[in-house]
């Protein structure tokens, strides 16, 4: 059995991964797909990768959630980084070590990481 200690501070970290979820026109939305295809390619540890990153930097107006399927099976694990006012960046093959990579360039630089987009010649 938690003490009260312990269970006051599981309430605190699930109310700032609820945060992360909540909606507005104005936060970048993170999508993670997370259809069959996306969860057997890896996107379970991807989005894990995400909330961790964008907690543990307290980055603001920014939503990270799943989404379905995004049409792109052989490209998965794909997320799309939608930010009021610029174009939909679509990352592919994705891993939690390129999240991690994606979170400090994009979400808090502002310079996508072309070479994990679906544009970049590989």
């Amino acid at each position: 059995m938690k003490s009260l200690a312990e269970l006051a501070e599981l309430r605190e970290k699930f109310k700032s991964d609820v945060n992360l979820r909540r909606d507005s026109t104005d936060d970048t939305r993170v999508l993670v797909g997370m259809a069959t295809c996306g969860i057997a390619s890896g996107a379970r540890p991807v989005l894990a990768a995400f909330v961790e990153e964008v907690n543990k930097r307290q980055l603001k107006n920014i939503m990270v959630t799943q989404t379905g399927c995004i049409g792109l099976c052989k490209l998965e694990p794909i997320v799309e980084v939608v930010a009021p006012g610029l174009d939909k960046v679509t990352y592919v093959n994705m891993t939690a070590e390129k999240a991690a990579r994606v979170v400090t360039e994009h979400l808090v630089n502002g310079k996508p990481v072309a070479e994990f987009t679906i544009g970049f010649d590989q």
